[in-house]
């Protein structure tokens, strides 16, 4: 395992608002570089602190930043004025990392989304599809569940005050927290992280997340990118039909979809140890698989077969590798 250097920093994006970046960097030369999406009301340098430090472990130069609004970032607390912003801040940030030293340039580049992130980085990939080489997507947002999406008639009455209203707290939501989180005592450590939103929604940040799942819904044929994709088949925050409709419904010639029964939203942290290890070792297992593979960019993949598995946990998988 390899020993890993922290450090943060902030950066100003276009509207002149100050963000924070942060990496987790092995000492040696990275295997590869891996963008870090986090997701809603959430942040990096602390609640994805573990799984930056255990991908750097694994010789991965990890990146990551708080988007507006988010953790450390400035912002209104969790004002999401344009999903759009959010995309635009990351990919002109992470650009510039993969640009700034000469070693970066030939490293392959990976995507990481949780939740929320997941959005954020299949946009990513959307807005430049032959710059990324994969994507690992834990329980995206790429998809409103039949179960939990609004009425239409409810979406109409509130996008005629979202802008006379944008950032009231008015959309009213069960605990996240307590059907996200497995594992009671990092429930409570979710809790007490101050860093993390836990008030209702602001009227603007939910209309413009419902838009964008429907617009990604609208558009999954046009991902093209190596992706993992996993879930836990107990999430009741996002649903699992979620990461199914992406894996059937993406022309990705290499893609793997992983259901682990009993495992609920918060996959990398929520869960037991053991299982958040199981977690991780698909995810690494699947990194180093690429890194060390001549694949070329996203697009460029040849045609397998799929396959399921007859392990513990369900396992789709589409790939040339």
């Amino acid at each position: 395992m390899e020993l890993v250097h922290y450090q943060e920093g902030f950066i100003l994006n276009t509207r002149g608002v100050k963000l924070l970046t942060c990496r987790w960097m092995p000492l040696s030369s990275p295997k590869a570089l891996v963008f870090l999406c986090h997701g809603y009301g959430v942040e990096c340098s602390n609640f994805m602190k573990d799984c930056g430090t255990k991908l750097a472990k694994h010789g991965y130069g990890v990146i990551g930043i708080d988007y507006e609004g988010h953790g450390r970032s400035a912002g209104i607390r969790c004002y999401v004025k344009s999903f759009q912003s959010i995309v635009n801040d990351c990919y002109n940030f992470f650009k510039s990392v993969c640009d700034e030293k000469e070693e970066y340039r030939d490293k392959k580049r990976f995507l990481y989304g949780e939740s929320m992130g997941g959005a954020v980085a299949l946009l990513l990939h959307k807005k430049d599809p032959s710059f990324w080489h994969g994507a690992v997507l834990v329980a995206p947002m790429c998809k409103i569940s039949e179960k939990v999406k609004p009425p239409k008639i409810v979406v109409n009455i509130l996008t005629k005050v979202e802008d006379l209203i944008p950032k009231w707290k008015i959309v009213p939501t069960k605990d996240v927290i307590d059907f996200a989180f497995k594992d009671p005592v990092k429930r409570e450590q979710v809790r007490s992280n101050k860093m993390i939103y836990q008030d209702k929604p602001r009227l603007k940040t939910a209309l413009e997340l419902l838009r964008t799942s429907m617009n990604l819904e609208a558009t999954l044929h046009e991902i093209i990118l190596p992706f993992l994709v996993l879930h836990g088949e107990e999430d009741k925050v996002t649903d699992p039909e979620v990461s199914r409709a992406l894996y059937e419904k993406a022309k990705s010639e290499d893609k793997t979809m992983k259901l682990y029964p009993g495992m609920w939203h918060g996959l990398t942290f929520g869960e037991t140890e053991d299982n958040v290890e199981i977690v991780f070792s698909d995810i690494v297992a699947w990194l180093d698989k690429r890194s060390s593979q001549d694949m070329g960019h996203g697009a460029h993949h040849n045609k397998a077969a799929t396959s399921a598995s007859p392990q513990r946990w369900n396992i789709y998988h589409k790939s040339a590798l």
